[in-house]
């Protein structure tokens, strides 16, 4: 299993915390991010890492190398003129990539069952399969439309009292999806995901166990007090 995480934002809504450091080198009871996404990644028997960086980068390469320290293979692919968005980095990344990958945003932590989800998406007859949450709007906005195991809508721009769910930060998807996706160009992964769902080429994968980020200053504290055990 190989997995991509998207960690080239410039995290604008974390600063001042990341005027001097990326978002996934925030320090978390003295690790930095990354690394417990790593353990994460490697407890659910995923070694093949692919990092999409941009701001920063620097900082990552220096502390995780090429992972070999955290039992992972890291490969870097850079952002190196501008930024390309989270799908921009995805298709800037296609030369390392599988028949089929996870994609995690580079905030997320997601304490679930990844080889579940494979094993999911490989008996769907679609090209992309979304992890979602029933979220009731309570961590964050929801902003899908779940059904009979496809994401009927996914949209971050237009919230409908429908959307009962969220996308969980996960998905796995077959690498001919890159195809549709021009490169060296500023794209939203969510963009081309709200085109899959509408096209009903996006299956949704449920899960129960709450999902945590440090996308917000929330976010970071509601993960430390994961870590230190005082939530779940």
């Amino acid at each position: 299993m190989q997995i991509v995480i998207l960690a080239g934002g410039v995290a604008s809504r974390l600063r001042p915390l990341t005027e001097t450091i990326p978002k996934s080198m925030i320090m978390v009871s003295g690790k930095p991010f990354l690394e417990y996404q790593l353990n994460l990644i490697k407890d659910n028997g995923i070694e093949n890492v692919v990092l999409c960086v941009g701001y920063r980068h620097e900082q990552i390469e220096e502390y995780f190398g090429d992972g070999s320290r955290f039992g992972v293979n890291i490969t870097y692919s850079y952002e190196k003129e501008k930024l390309l968005g989270t799908g921009g980095a995805l298709k800037n990344a296609e030369q390392y990539l599988e028949k089929d990958f996870f994609i995690m945003y580079g905030d997320a932590y997601l304490p679930i069952d990844f080889k579940a989800v494979r094993k999911y998406f490989l008996n769907q007859n679609t090209t992309a399969c979304m992890v979602v949450y029933r979220n009731e709007s309570k961590y964050d906005k929801s902003n899908v439309i779940f059904n009979n195991n496809k994401v009927i809508t996914y949209d971050k721009k237009k919230y409908l009292p429908e959307m009962e769910y969220i996308d969980y930060g996960l998905s796995i998807v077959s690498k001919k999806v890159l195809d549709f996706l021009p490169a060296g160009v500023f794209i939203d992964l969510a963009d081309f995901f709200y085109d899959l769902a509408v096209q009903g080429n996006l299956s949704g994968y449920e899960v129960n166990a709450r999902f945590y980020e440090i996308g917000s200053f929330g976010g970071i504290k509601d993960f430390k007090k994961y870590i230190a055990g005082d939530i779940v």
